[in-house]
């Protein structure tokens, strides 16, 4: 007897989808900020630093004007070191500037439980004093753990917790996709 055919994982946002969500996002930071003079994004290792170029491209081709942009590694800040297999240090690139007095969005891929964005909030106060700080995330997927919500989100896909939401980015996987399955591989 042959093993069961391993289903693929099911597409919910293809290359066209991600697009229109960043440029969706893009015109909400410029809405609501009056413009893109107080923003900095921050995108969050590893996708969320190519979501945060994108972001600030569409900005850029909006305002006339480039947005300053760079990544905020929060592996140091996390409450789950010793818990889970050690994650290799990314790279901090805050922009000239800073982030004192500014409006910081930032950016990643997936908000599931929140605690990544709370190590994020730890990494900024230990950085500078922003104005404020606002989160954009291609999806949110739900199960929060802590008091955090998304500010500008790409899509909302309720999820069970045993499903695995995985984003590839041309930058990093050679395409544009957000793919579901549960943790098993097999297609929900």
């Amino acid at each position: 007897m042959s093993p069961a055919p391993v289903p693929v994982p099911r597409t919910v946002l293809d290359a066209s989808d991600i697009s229109r969500a960043l440029t969706r996002i893009a015109h909400e930071i410029l809405e609501r900020n009056r413009g893109a003079d107080p923003v900095v994004l921050l995108g969050i290792p590893t996708r969320g630093v190519g979501l945060a170029a994108r972001i600030s491209e569409r900005i850029a081709a909006v305002e006339g004007q480039s947005v300053p942009t760079g990544s905020l590694d929060v592996t140091m800040y996390r409450d789950d070191i010793g818990l889970k297999p050690a994650r290799a240090l990314e790279h901090t690139d805050i922009p000239p500037g800073g982030i004192d007095g500014k409006v910081v969005v930032l950016v990643d891929d997936v908000l599931f439980s929140g605690r990544t964005i709370r190590a994020a909030l730890d990494a900024i106060g230990d950085i500078g004093r922003p104005k404020a700080v606002q989160l954009a995330v291609l999806v949110d997927r739900g199960h929060r753990e802590l008091p955090i919500r998304a500010d500008y989100v790409g899509k909302n896909l309720p999820t069970s917790l045993v499903e695995r939401v995985t984003v590839h980015l041309t930058e990093y996987d050679g395409t544009d996709a957000v793919l579901i399955a549960d943790k098993t591989g097999a297609a929900v």
